[in-house]
């Protein structure tokens, strides 16, 4: 199974967004990857507080780490690309890992593109 780091939007309207990133993940364990949806995990009562500065930055930072051993980072665009998903994507880039850009689309249709990692 391919490793991938799952960039989707959390912050704004976190509800829809929570759905989202599982619909994300259920379509990255569809095509046969291992995902790390790290804003899902980090961000569940008792664990850590996204509203919370100091928080958030260990969350994002604990997520950034597991790009070590990740083989792609894969961001999900159907609802935009929000400043925390343009940092993960910049780690990406400077890690030389490689990126694919995908949505969902209208009624679950699937598209994806790869990037070069730069």
């Amino acid at each position: 199974m391919r490793l991938i780091i799952l960039e989707s939007p959390y912050a704004g309207d976190v509800e829809a967004n929570m759905a989202y990133a599982r619909a994300c993940l259920r379509d990255s364990l569809r095509r046969g990857e291992a995902p790390l949806a790290s804003h899902l995990l980090y961000t569940q009562p008792g664990v850590l507080r996204d509203e919370v500065p100091a928080e958030r930055r260990k969350g994002v930072d604990a997520g950034l780490a597991w790009g070590r051993v990740a083989d792609a980072t894969v961001v999900y665009t159907d609802r935009g690309v929000s400043p925390g998903m343009k940092r993960g994507i910049a780690a990406a880039r400077a890690a030389g890992r490689p990126i694919e850009y995908r949505t969902l689309g209208v009624g679950g249709a699937r598209r994806s593109a790869a990037a070069p990692a730069r």
